[in-house]
């Protein structure tokens, strides 16, 4: 059986709930995503995380591991990952063809917390991470770089048997992987986006009672909290971050409007970094046309700056607890609900968009998961931007 989407958020995105926004990003964007076919080489294959070094070298990681070399996805085995709802890789990080680096974490077992792996350009191996206390528990839930020797893993570091949680960061320096915590407010991290060496960002949320949004930035010397705002009286909570410039950096998750034991549907959230802070974009929604029609972003990935998708899952109004598809497109000046395919008929629907990336220009993957699998939607277009064909 797949997780239930709020047990799989536990280790990656987490529950979230949002502010009801203005009718006006309603109107869709025709778009021409199509579904790909993906092996599932395990009983849950959904994919978490995705990326590329080239259209001929994709990787998409989460309770499976598969590879596209630019004409078809092929599973590979990666070590203690199993789709057996107890282990995830939830970063991967593609340097080339002979070189990528997957991390994600193990719940039970013998062996649980976090776990690195690397691809050598013919199978993925166990590769030995920071060392942590015995009372120490490292979770890693986003992967990043800018360079084969500047690769970031960012999680958390529970002190076990205190409640604390630290915000956890490692860094691979071409050498060695190397492990730095800051404290924090009961900070948990799920995306992490690098356009540099001294330009990274990792988001998510903090807090027990009070759930908000919360971001952190590398200047090249030291992590550093950043304020970013919140919408409603409820949670707030970031699921992914992109940096594209110093001055132009997009986080995306869900809110709510209203605080515990109120009831609402949750709705998208978008916030912007212009080089001095972060602001709320509008962006729309489906429906909702209940407190059951819930809309939550997961991801997002870009062609440009002025091209770009995020992208997650709703809800329908009945409260009968399917999941459809949820993808939205930045053209530049607002936000808009782009269709995307939902595969699964009949049975129960629950599908998914949890990771994206442009291996080229006007080359675009989203991968997520449906109900029994995998789930990978793909699309070109053209230099203009403009949706015009499929692969």
């Amino acid at each position: 059986m797949k997780l239930k989407f709020s047990a799989v958020m536990f280790f990656g995105l987490s529950v979230a709930l949002f502010q009801n926004l203005p009718a006006q990003g309603q109107a869709q964007v025709s778009s021409t995503f199509e579904v790909v076919p993906t092996p599932n080489e395990n009983s849950n294959s959904e994919l978490l995380a995705a990326s590329a070094s080239s259209p001929n070298d994709i990787w998409a990681v989460g309770q499976s591991t598969i590879h596209f070399d630019g004409t078809t996805w092929t599973a590979f085995p990666a070590p203690m990952i199993k789709g057996d709802n107890n282990s995830f890789l939830q970063g991967v990080v593609a340097i080339s063809p002979t070189l990528a680096w997957a991390a994600g974490n193990v719940t039970e077992g013998a062996h649980q917390g976090q776990v690195i792996e690397q691809w050598n350009g013919t199978k993925w191996s166990r590769f030995p991470g920071p060392k942590f206390g015995k009372k120490e528990r490292a979770d890693v839930f986003a992967m990043t770089s800018s360079s084969a020797s500047d690769v970031w893993a960012i999680g958390s570091l529970a002190k076990l048997g205190t409640g604390r949680v630290s915000s956890l960061f490692e860094h691979w320096n071409g050498t060695a992987w190397m492990a730095t915590s800051v404290e924090s407010n009961n900070q948990f991290l799920f995306g992490a986006s690098a356009d540099a060496a001294n330009d990274a960002w990792a988001v998510g949320f903090s807090g027990w009672e009070k759930i908000e949004t919360s971001a952190m930035y590398w200047d090249g010397t030291n992590w550093k909290s950043v304020a970013t705002p919140n919408v409603g009286e409820g949670t707030n909570k970031l699921s992914a971050v992109l940096a594209l410039a110093p001055n132009d950096v997009w986080a995306v998750g869900f809110s709510t409007p209203v605080a515990p034991p109120e009831q609402a549907a949750t709705l998208t959230l978008i916030e912007h970094f212009d080089g001095t802070s972060w602001a709320v974009v509008p962006s729309p929604n489906v429906g909702p046309n209940s407190a059951n029609q819930s809309n939550r972003l997961l991801g997002l990935t870009a062609n440009s700056a002025n091209d770009i998708w995020a992208f997650g899952s709703y809800f329908p109004a009945d409260g009968s607890g399917h999941q459809r598809t949820l993808l939205l497109h930045w053209d530049g000046t607002s936000w808009t609900v782009a269709s995307s395919p939902s595969p699964t008929k009949g049975g129960f629907p629950c599908d998914l968009l949890w990771a994206g990336v442009v291996s080229s220009p006007g080359d675009v993957w989203i991968l997520g998961s449906v109900h029994d699998g995998s789930l990978a939607i793909h699309m070109t277009t053209g230099a203009d931007s403009s949706l015009v064909s499929k692969f």
